[in-house]
């Protein structure tokens, strides 16, 4: 009896032992995409097959050679225009120094405009003041004047930048020890009631017609900012005039301000002391004069003070 053959069975192969693990196999025989792939062989196909980095040169060396040009014609223009642009200052220049000159054409003129005013009201004073000519240009500053008398120095608290001085609850605000137009103005009042004939504040002459006002913390004479210290110069007998003063209210006043909120003074008396002419006169009034006056006599209507 012969034997048969096995027979095969014609069904599915039996399922691999990683079946369940598709996924993960896809990803292991296909680690880069199709896409990726088809796209790099393109670039590669339309590089020429030259390299990357050739590439990069070229395209670094094009760069550089442009900027090359640029800064080439930014020279080249820049050396173009270069004259123009000098020329042009020169220019300017020029035209700058022709107006600072004009204007001190102007400003010369007007000082000797102002002196001659100056002179011609001093000789008018002279002429027309009479028996009190001199006294007249005294007061009203159309002269200088030289003679003995005393120097008084007034200057802020030495901690004034830093706030100091303390205030003053006569005045109802803080103050920081720097020295007022009040206190100037008593000064120079106390300085007038001790005697003096004549008042000048760093070189700033005083008259019947000044007025010490204040521009926030500056302190103007006759609109003339001073800076300090304040240097008081006053004509008159200068022992008795300095201790009169110092006796006086106003005296006593400067020396409350010395001890409660520092500021500095100092007065002594000296021998000569000199005091220019009022920067300028003005002639507020005038009045004819009278046969029952007096031939080359007048009035006038002076006051001492500073308010």
């Amino acid at each position: 009896m012969s034997q048969q053959p096995p027979v095969r069975s014609t069904g599915s192969p039996p399922p691999r032992p990683d079946a369940s693990m598709s996924l993960l196999n896809n990803v292991i025989d296909h680690a880069l995409d199709d896409g990726y792939a088809e796209a790099s062989a393109r670039r590669a196909a339309e590089g020429g097959g030259l390299p990357r980095t050739l590439r990069a040169k070229l395209g670094l060396a094009a760069g550089l050679v442009l900027a090359a040009i640029v800064v080439t014609l930014g020279a080249a223009q820049t050396q173009v225009s270069a004259p123009v642009v000098a020329k042009e200052r020169e220019e300017l220049i020029d035209r700058i120094q022709a107006e600072t000159s004009a204007a001190d054409g102007l400003e010369k003129k007007i000082e000797e405009l102002r002196g001659e005013v100056g002179r011609r009201q001093r000789e008018a004073l002279e002429q027309h003041g009479g028996d009190s000519s001199g006294l007249v240009s005294l007061l009203s500053g159309a002269t200088e004047v030289e003679g003995p008398g005393v120097k008084l120095v007034v200057d802020d608290a030495e901690d004034t930048e830093e706030g100091g001085g303390g205030p003053r609850e006569s005045t109802g605000f803080s103050d920081t020890g720097r020295v007022r137009d009040r206190d100037m103005q008593r000064i120079v009042n106390g300085l007038w009631q001790s005697g003096a004939e004549a008042i000048a504040i760093n070189g700033q002459r005083l008259t019947a017609l000044s007025a010490i006002r204040a521009a926030g913390d500056a302190i103007l004479v006759d609109n003339k900012p001073l800076v300090p210290p304040y240097t008081v110069l006053a004509v008159g007998d200068g022992k008795r005039l300095s201790t009169t003063f110092q006796d006086s209210a106003d005296g006593r006043y400067l020396h409350a301000l010395k001890e409660n909120f520092g500021i500095r003074s100092s007065i002594s008396d000296q021998e000569q002391v000199r005091l220019p002419a009022a920067a300028s006169l003005i002639v507020r009034t005038a009045q004819p004069r009278t046969a029952g006056t007096g031939a080359g006599q007048g009035t006038a209507d002076t006051g001492k003070g500073t308010s």
